[in-house]
């Protein structure tokens, strides 16, 4: 049975890719909530811990093209067991840290190299070569959906530890979570068998990896997405690192920011169906730039008035409905763009540009606070060019500059 003409027989493999997906993304959006107890125990500072973050936001960047053009020349399995390993020694480095090297290493260089080989790209790329065109935007909102469960159970279950123990038992309890994506990632792999690469009729297909890359830079629908990602990344990642550290600051119940990234993972899911629903129904770059829009007006009128529980569980939920839809439209509309082979690689690409913003959204967010004695300046900064980017991207995405096809390969 072709297994793109049903889903019952690669269910099983799209299941064990969301499970990869939740768990590596749930715990690396949870990891803020240890930023007051780690620079409270030992010798690390905000600047310090929101750096390491950085790095891993840079560094998956960084790792994410070389991890989509390893998994085509030598399949998916290899690069996403590689990665879930990475994760186990990230975790494992973090829960035994007593400085800034160790958390530097664990949260920053393995977590970044983990996410690269076995989080969204790898789980997006297996998802697509899995199902048929006439369905592939709303069962990329489904498996992203899926991941953004990981959230649902990681953060709430830091928090308790952290709160009944401590911090390193919390970290504990992450690293017996990391050693799940082991046989995740194993399972998922068996995508490189049930469903060897069809070449389509779009010419990057056909290309070697040199040349689809310099069609990809050549191509400005690409890179005007690329562009919005940047600032995709650096609002997100600020929430992450620094919401719980916020509440704090303004004599919050602990829990509220556990909760609250808690909430943000559940109403991913609603926001992942959405949009990959509506992705098959609408300009793909249009609803981009529209997530971009709404999320920086919410941003603003939260953060305009002091937090109380009630309006921060209401950001969060407007914020996780608006969160992942990013995903399946940004895959969707690399693979609508250049085909099937060089997903990961080109989807790599413009995830550097969105883990650059990642780099500046935590580390600057960090100094800025380090600096300055609070977040206002990083806020205005993430939601001023969150508003710019959108409606760039809307307004692009209405003009619709003449498509030029995509040269065959010389032969």
């Amino acid at each position: 049975m072709n297994s793109k003409s049903s889903l019952r027989p690669v269910l099983p493999i799209l299941i064990a890719a969301s499970l990869m997906l939740s768990l590596s993304f749930g715990m690396r959006q949870s990891l803020g909530l240890f930023l007051p107890s780690i620079t409270r125990d030992i010798a690390v500072t905000v600047t310090d811990f929101t750096f390491a973050i950085a790095m891993q936001n840079l560094i998956w960047g960084l790792c994410q093209p070389f991890a989509g053009l390893f998994a085509d020349r030598w399949g998916f399995r290899p690069v996403m067991v590689t990665g879930a390993i990475f994760y186990l020694i990230g975790m494992t480095c973090l829960a035994t840290a007593n400085g800034v090297l160790m958390v530097t290493l664990g949260a920053g260089v393995c977590v970044g190299i983990a996410m690269a080989c076995a989080s969204f790209a790898m789980t997006m790329s297996v998802t697509t070569r899995l199902v048929s065109a006439s369905v592939r935007s709303t069962a990329l909102g489904i498996v992203s959906a899926a991941g953004s469960v990981g959230a649902i159970v990681a953060a709430p279950m830091g928090q308790f530890l952290i709160t009944s123990y401590d911090w390193r038992i919390g970290l504990l309890g992450f690293v017996v979570l990391a050693l799940l994506i082991v046989p995740a990632a194993w399972f998922a792999g068996r995508v490189d068998k049930e469903a060897p690469l069809e070449l389509s009729a779009n010419n990057s297909d056909r290309l070697p990896a040199g040349a689809a890359i310099v069609v990809a830079f050549r191509h400005l629908p690409f890179l005007v997405m690329a562009a919005a990602y940047f600032v995709c990344g650096m609002q997100l990642v600020f929430l992450t690192t620094h919401l719980p550290s916020y509440l704090a600051i303004c004599g919050m119940d602990p829990m509220l920011g556990a909760s609250a990234l808690g909430i943000i993972g559940g109403f991913n899911v609603i926001g992942s169906l959405f949009f990959g629903w509506a992705g098959g129904r609408w300009s793909k770059q249009a609803l981009l730039g529209t997530i971009y829009v709404s999320r920086s007006l919410v941003l603003a009128c939260y953060f305009i008035l002091p937090p109380t529980p009630e309006t921060t569980i209401l950001f969060a939920a407007v914020m996780g409905f608006l969160w992942l839809g990013v995903s399946p439209l940004v895959a969707g509309s690399v693979v609508e763009m250049f085909g099937l082979r060089w997903q990961a690689m080109i989807q790599g690409f413009a995830f550097f540009s969105h883990q650059i913003g990642s780099f500046f959204g935590a580390f600057g967010g960090g100094w800025l606070f380090d600096h300055l004695g609070s977040y206002d300046l990083a806020l205005e900064i993430g939601v001023g060019l969150g508003l710019f980017a959108g409606l760039a991207q809307i307004i692009f995405a209405l003009y619709k500059p003449p498509h030029k096809p995509i040269p065959a390969p010389v032969s």
